[in-house]
């Protein structure tokens, strides 16, 4: 039977994860364990923050609609339930941009919601 080395493969393989972790700090970025480790962990880290960042961004409009809607004597509660109440189907990240963006159509949507 001949035999089989599979010195090859594994350099290939080799090479891509150091490709992949090419600008990673000290030996993260040359040795081929280390690389690994450091990989999974970054593409983990992504995925983490990956929901992370819809949780801030949904904080952040919340955050901007409260602000808008306290200079027309409302609070956020009770403007998102007067919202839901009159079936206005806009979602925080619209309002939140017409809060900045378009004033005169947010004081609208406000009055046409009291």
């Amino acid at each position: 039977m001949v035999r089989v080395k599979r010195g090859l493969m594994t350099k290939k393989r080799h090479k891509k994860m150091i490709k992949a972790t090419k600008w990673y700090r000290l030996l993260s970025s040359k040795v081929f364990s280390r690389a690994k480790n450091a990989w999974m962990k970054a593409w983990l880290n992504a995925y983490i923050w990956r929901k992370v960042k819809k949780r801030s961004f949904r904080r952040l409009w919340t955050i901007r609609i409260n602000s808008a809607v306290r200079e027309y004597g409302l609070n956020y509660s009770k403007f998102i339930n007067s919202l839901y109440m009159k079936k206005v189907s806009l979602n925080r990240k619209i309002l939140s941009n017409l809060s900045i963006r378009n004033p005169k159509i947010f004081k609208k949507v406000v009055d046409f919601v009291k």
